[in-house]
């Protein structure tokens, strides 16, 4: 056919076209047949571009640099500024917003969107119902916390600290930490020295997290803030009880006095068993030293296994623990259901101290009563008093939570006196014991009885309370982990 120009409409009908130099066209260039614009260069498109039949089919790109889709925008690399959808919802690098309804999420990390995320209890050492510092074995400073320690020369401190303003662990909200500072080792290390903190959880905690705990493609994660007086590595450790135990050792190195964040993420394990009941479960730990009774040269780091005392943990260096009043602190205990470290959930001091209370009960708070003849310290109680020859008398004590099991009683050396309408003569705390208690979960209560003389006319039942008459007197309930 070869080309067509036709005078009456100016328009040129052709089958193939090639120009060497540039093509204007005043009007609209219309493609009825092709499939595929290819250009080497840039296409230029000055009133925007329409992609279907109408803006809203398929996607049109206005001049002002917006544009609609009305399907599915898939981004291979990275959207730069921000990305709108609909007229409420903006994406930006700073985060959502939304201003309709809300956004619907499945999970955040993997785990409940509402809800406490810590499985620890305690985790930014705010409660220490028993004392502040103490270098007996052992739960004894801070709640629910224990430093144990064997084969020492000095026994080293355990105590609730204060986080120093201006570090990072204090701009975070952290205002106490663990810090047990190291006696004087002068037989050095010894193959069955270790100083160990650890706590511990029920196992129905665990059975009932949310954690898929034998699956390897479900995570549980651990943070914690630590800083110690000496540069080197230390170990921690993940330890299951039901079942076979099963353990997780892994390592971090410290600067010296630098608080460091540590994050350690952990599968599912086939091997993992949490049976729903009151008892140990699992266990987090960590080390400052463990002498080689306790370690092997290679131990099993960063996988699970079956525990062994002995074969579990790698040799460790001894340098913190052969440094006198070398220190080691921690804050910000943290674990969670997830792939991922969430920021520490803070707690509100009375919610902590309810928590920490089903596993220890001190009256008066911190283990020490301030008590002298003209300002008395009590605790409440209702009373039962016998005249007869054995002249007890019996109070039982109501607990501010219900304890984990019937739990163990420990007064101080210090008198004290029941008081109701009458008072009785002094006796020693130490000297109350428990009172025909059966071993019973969730004990809401306990009866302590002694032997004392009181006058006569203090008889019967009634209510009253107990009084200290010392400084240092307590009444202690256990039913630790």
């Amino acid at each position: 056919m070869g080309v067509q120009i036709q005078g009456d409409t100016g328009n040129v009908i052709a089958t193939k076209g090639t120009y060497s130099g540039d093509v204007s066209i005043g009007g609209t260039l219309t493609y009825e047949d092709v499939t595929n614009i290819d250009s080497v260069g840039l296409i230029t498109a000055r009133q925007g571009i329409e992609i279907g039949t109408g803006v809203g089919v398929a996607a049109s790109i206005s001049v002002d640099g917006n544009a609609e889709f009305a399907g599915i925008v898939t981004a291979s690399t990275s959207v730069s500024t921000s990305v709108k959808v609909g007229g409420g919802v903006t994406i930006s690098e700073s985060g959502i917003e939304a201003s309709g309804i809300g956004i619907t999420v499945a999970n955040i990390n993997g785990a409940q969107i509402g809800g406490r995320r810590n499985l620890i209890i305690n985790g930014a050492m705010h409660v220490a119902q028993r004392a502040t510092s103490s270098t007996d074995n052992g739960y004894q400073s801070i709640d629910r916390i224990s430093t144990d320690k064997n084969a020492t020369d000095e026994a080293p401190t355990q105590a609730q600290a204060n986080v120093a303003s201006g570090t990072t662990p204090y701009s975070l909200g952290f205002r106490k930490c663990l810090k047990v500072t190291n006696g004087n080792q002068t037989s050095g290390a010894q193959v069955n020295s270790y100083i160990r903190i650890r706590t511990r959880l029920e196992a129905r905690e665990m059975a009932c997290s949310g954690w898929n705990y034998t699956s390897t493609s479900s995570f549980i994660t651990l943070s914690f803030w630590v800083k110690a007086s000496v540069a080197q590595t230390y170990q921690a450790y993940l330890k299951t009880s039901d079942g076979t135990a099963q353990g997780y050792v892994f390592e971090f190195a410290l600067s010296a006095d630098t608080w460091t964040k540590v994050v350690k993420t952990f599968p599912g394990n086939s091997n993992i068993t949490f049976d729903n009941n009151t008892y140990v479960g699992f266990e987090v730990a960590f080390m400052p030293f463990m002498g080689t009774n306790y370690t092997s040269s290679t131990g099993n780091l960063n996988a699970w296994h079956n525990w062994h005392s002995s074969n579990s943990r790698k040799d460790m260096t001894s340098t913190w623990y052969t440094t006198n009043d070398s220190t080691f602190e921690l804050t910000g205990i943290q674990v969670e259901v997830g792939p991922q470290a969430t920021p520490f959930e803070h707690r509100s001091f009375s919610e902590e101290l309810a928590l920490c209370q089903r596993y220890c009960y001190v009256t008066p708070y911190g283990g020490y009563s301030t008590a002298s003849s003209g300002d008395e310290e009590t605790v409440q109680g209702s009373f039962a008093f016998n005249s007869g020859d054995d002249a007890t008398i019996r109070v039982m004590i109501q607990f501010p939570q219900p304890m984990r099991f019937t739990p163990t009683y420990t007064g101080s050396a210090t008198n004290a006196k029941f008081r109701s309408s009458n008072t009785s003569n002094n006796f020693s705390l130490a000297n109350l014991a428990s009172y025909q208690m059966k071993d019973v979960k969730n004990c809401r209560s306990m009866t302590l009885s002694t032997t004392i003389g009181s006058p006569a006319s203090m008889s019967g039942s009634s209510s009253g309370f107990i009084e200290f008459n010392a400084a240092g007197g307590y009444l202690k309930f256990e039913s630790e982990l």
